[in-house]
């Protein structure tokens, strides 16, 4: 709770390059809001399509991930099966603890038994463990130079408790008096649950299940529609450098958040333009042929591994015959591929685009 506990110190020193992406974040806002009341059928569209990238990339950046094979089985919800590994119960856990807060007509407010709660889906299909506080020390090391080094040392876990409640309770205060731009009161508060780091395993999934909640919570929804996490994974290096910085002198509460916010801002800002462009380039397939619609997207809307599965989502009445017809044409002109390493073909094969001759999208 070391963020809160001086507010003129922690957010007094905003550099103005800030203001800026914040407000260019308000007006995404706005226009999201726009975008529902105007396009709520392809919203739904760009909603799905984000929920894998967002459920893969969050659990690949603490090294959880599962054989391509598996993704399509796994993403979807649903009775419990047959896991192979602990990743992909740890997968499935992330998989249903997003989901209960992206379909959530009413977000809880973040509480620490809402904390537990959330942590307790992530492990609900492994041998106990989630549900819980830290029992022992938890460093936050690197192997990066060769050599175990220590990067930061969150407080014991006699600490945990008080202070993940001290920084619940000083979040809700501050939020609830607008003493900051909201995304940097959400920022600070991650910042400092993660300084905490409350529990023995989950810390990184679960503070990004927290700052989706609430972002949703002060009306940021660009989660639902371009991939947060996905950015993270591949910022990956930057994502812990800019924490690193803005844990120096934690303890002392001297630390500053900017480096930790200016990354967390400008990968918000970054979704909001992913989500405009989505939307405008979506709104373009209308008044096309069904087979151009599926070329269009294929080439250009398309993720660059895809399956039938995310053709249908994307263009809802175009039947399957007409997507194969064009999938078997882009094939020939050597546009597509079959994606081996996902079994070959059949119902769950997927296809990878290459590379296009400067003409193939004319």
């Amino acid at each position: 709770m070391r963020s809160f506990v001086d507010l003129d110190r922690t957010f007094g020193g905003q550099p103005a390059r800030l203001g800026v992406t914040l407000a260019r974040l308000d007006v995404g806002r706005g226009r999201e809001e726009l975008y529902r009341d105007q396009l709520p059928e392809l919203l739904g569209v760009l909603a799905t399509e984000t929920r894998v990238a967002s459920i893969t990339a969050s659990s690949a950046i603490e090294g959880v991930t599962v054989a391509p094979a598996r993704l399509e089985g796994l993403v979807e919800p649903g009775v419990e099966r047959r896991f192979r590994s602990r990743n992909e119960r740890e997968f499935a856990g992330y998989r249903d603890a997003i989901d209960e807060i992206m379909r959530a007509t009413e977000l809880e407010p973040v509480t620490l038994p809402y904390i537990l709660h959330l942590h307790r889906q992530l492990f609900r299909f492994t041998d106990g463990g989630g549900g819980r506080l830290k029992t022992n020390e938890n460093l936050i090391v690197s192997y990066e130079h060769g050599f175990r080094e220590v990067l930061f040392t969150p407080p014991p876990p006699s600490q945990a408790e008080f202070l993940l409640r001290g920084l619940v309770e000083r979040y809700a205060e501050t939020a609830a008096s607008g003493g900051a731009h909201p995304v940097l009161l959400i920022g600070a508060f991650i910042l400092d649950f993660l300084a905490i780091h409350p529990v023995a395993d989950g810390n990184g999934r679960l503070a990004r299940l927290l700052t989706t909640h609430l972002l949703l919570q002060r009306g940021y929804g660009v989660s639902r529609y371009a991939s947060v996490e996905q950015r993270m994974f591949e910022t990956k290096n930057v994502y812990y450098a800019a924490l690193y910085e803005s844990q120096r002198g934690w303890h002392e509460a001297t630390h500053t958040i900017w480096p930790w916010i200016d990354y967390l801002v400008a990968t918000l800002a970054d979704a909001y333009d992913d989500f405009e462009a989505r939307v405008a380039a979506r709104r373009n397939l209308v008044g096309l042929s069904k087979q151009k619609r599926v070329r269009r997207y294929v080439l250009e809307h398309a993720p660059r591994v895809f399956r039938m599965r995310d053709i249908r989502s994307a263009l809802p009445g175009v039947s399957d015959p007409t997507i194969r017809l064009v999938l078997a044409d882009l094939h020939r002109a050597g546009l597509i591929e079959v994606n081996e390493q996902t079994g070959g073909r059949g119902p769950r094969a997927a296809w990878t685009r290459l590379d296009p001759a400067p003409d193939a999208q004319r």
